[in-house]
């Protein structure tokens, strides 16, 4: 080879190499900062623990600490519009049944677009909702509680995280299915929900089992049925809600990763390779068992196609139910 068409094509080949590098480096440098991992609701709740069980996994893996923000208010909407603005490439969010498939039909009016303003990341955990009463109400099953609230219509209050949470679809799920009325006293938060459930000052209530299996197993709260599918390993003298009258009947709350539509696809696919990870590993494993949660996992298409069916599926709850904001 001619030794000057060698020099041009060695000095061609590096300058090539030169500008690929810093292209990688960049791709590579991400996260450069701790994650910011927001969770709408209050502490205390099934978000709490499904979002600190990702955080912690995440945090091992992407190189930079994974921090949970909880922000809660206006049924998660203030939380959601904070974080459709953000543009800093390390804000997320954790996605939610209430915030995703049910405000959007909820509200006249939203500070953001859960379609547009967000892009899947990964459906992160499913937890079962459990319906249960302070042990100061008469009745030892669904039955019995169904038969006690008719004998007494417009007597009796269930509390909910809020309007539009996932306790509140629950229990008017469940009042469409079984023909029931009962109360509905909105609370800001899960934790503050149940304080009043465990001091008798509400009867009943749809939670998450993350957050109730230890009151339950204590026996300062009764579970009179499972929204799930199957009973539980954790609750096994717990009948279904479809065992006790209802067959078909399903309520699982469930819980993914949002990110700003502002962040890189990139980005976004990294964050959703290391959440399937994350979900899939030991510690996390160990931790939603013990909380009756189910890991999922799952990439950015396989999330944005569940939740378009979710939002399908809750709008005709929302509408019949006339669910309206606080």
């Amino acid at each position: 080879m001619n030794p000057t068409r060698r020099t041009l094509l060695g000095a061609a080949g590096a300058a090539s190499l030169a500008g690929a590098l810093p292209l990688r480096a960049f791709a590579q440098s991400w996260p450069s900062k701790p994650i910011r991992f927001v969770v709408p609701f209050a502490p205390g709740g099934s978000s709490e623990i499904i979002a600190r069980s990702a955080a912690a996994e995440m945090a091992k893996t992407l190189g930079q600490n994974v921090f949970v923000d909880n922000k809660p208010g206006a049924s998660g909407n203030i939380a959601m519009a904070e974080v459709a603005r953000a543009d800093d490439q390390h804000t997320v969010i954790l996605g939610h049944i209430g915030t995703l498939a049910v405000n959007p039909y909820m509200y006249d009016k939203l500070p953001y677009d859960a379609n547009k303003d967000f892009k899947a990341v990964s459906l992160l955990a499913k937890v079962p909702s459990l319906y249960v009463v302070n042990p100061a109400v008469p009745a030892k099953d669904l039955k019995e509680f169904i038969a006690l609230v008719k004998a007494k219509p417009g007597t009796m209050n269930y509390g909910s995280a809020g309007n539009g949470s996932a306790g509140h679809l629950a229990m008017e799920y469940l009042k469409m299915t079984a023909n029931i009325f009962i109360t509905h006293i909105p609370y800001k938060g899960t934790g503050p929900q149940l304080t009043d459930l465990l001091a008798g000052r509400l009867e009943a209530a749809s939670v998450g089992a993350s957050a109730i299996l230890q009151h339950i197993k204590a026996g300062k709260l009764r579970c009179i049925a499972t929204g799930s599918a199957q009973r539980l390993p954790q609750l096994p003298d717990v009948p279904t809600v479809a065992e006790q009258g209802f067959p078909g009947f399903e309520m699982t709350q469930w819980y993914g990763l949002l990110a700003p539509a502002t962040m890189a696809q990139a980005n976004v696919d990294r964050l959703a390779a290391e959440a399937q990870k994350a979900m899939k590993s030991q510690g996390a494993l160990e931790r939603l068992n013990q909380d009756a949660a189910q890991s999922v996992g799952g990439s950015p298409a396989q999330f944005a196609q569940f939740i378009a069916s979710e939002q399908k599926r809750w709008k005709q709850v929302v509408d019949r139910a006339r669910i309206k904001p606080e």
